[in-house]
């Protein structure tokens, strides 16, 4: 942690969660997240394009995930692969409590939200690109993205919410409770009784 919060880009995340938070995100400036980092404008915008992207910055989590499955063994199939590269979250994720943060000033500002939700399908198509790329069919890579990131937001969720939560642990518990739901699903839909039978 004490890595992560030293060096430049997080010095301006961290300024920029504090004054969204202390003034709201249109009240805020690139100027005024500078100043508080301890940093000239320049140096911000060595490191984002704007104001809206700073607490979206970097590509750690989109390349994590990306290399595992290109990683994956031969054969593995779809949700196992999204799994072993979730289970690289913790190597790349921020300390908790700037999550927490983090979620709260999102949540209040419809311009950050938008982003959050922008780069969440983008992370998906990257993941789903991914997948096919080991020769998944795209149907296939589709279904099991939506259902892995459904696994991941539920995992998240929880890490944050949790000091002493472990991640993978975490993780094959928010599957397991996936695949209850989908097998409960199942067993309704064949045995309700209703004789529809197409």
């Amino acid at each position: 942690m004490a890595r992560w919060e030293g060096n430049t880009r997080a010095r301006l995340e961290r300024a920029a969660l504090e004054l969204f938070a202390e003034q709201g995100y249109d009240r805020t400036t690139v100027a005024q997240i500078a100043k508080r980092a301890g940093l000239t404008e320049r140096s911000f915008y060595r490191w984002f394009p704007d104001k809206r992207e700073v607490l979206f910055g970097g590509e750690e989590l989109e390349q994590c995930f990306v290399g595992a499955i290109e990683a994956a063994p031969e054969g593995a199939d779809p949700l196992t692969m999204l799994m072993a590269a979730f289970g690289k979250a913790p190597e790349v994720i921020r300390p908790r409590e700037f999550l927490r943060e983090r979620s709260a000033v999102i949540s209040a500002n419809p311009p950050l939200l938008e982003r959050e939700l922008m780069k969440l399908a983008t992370l998906s198509q990257a993941l789903i690109s991914a997948l096919e790329r080991r020769g998944v069919e795209p149907r296939t890579a589709r279904l099991a993205t939506d259902a892995g990131m459904a696994i991941l937001r539920q995992t998240s969720r929880r890490w944050v919410s949790d000091e002493n939560a472990d991640h993978a642990r975490l993780l094959s518990d928010s599957a397991a409770d996936l695949l209850a739901v989908l097998t409960s699903g199942a067993q309704n839909d064949s045995g309700d009784g209703s004789g529809r039978h197409g």
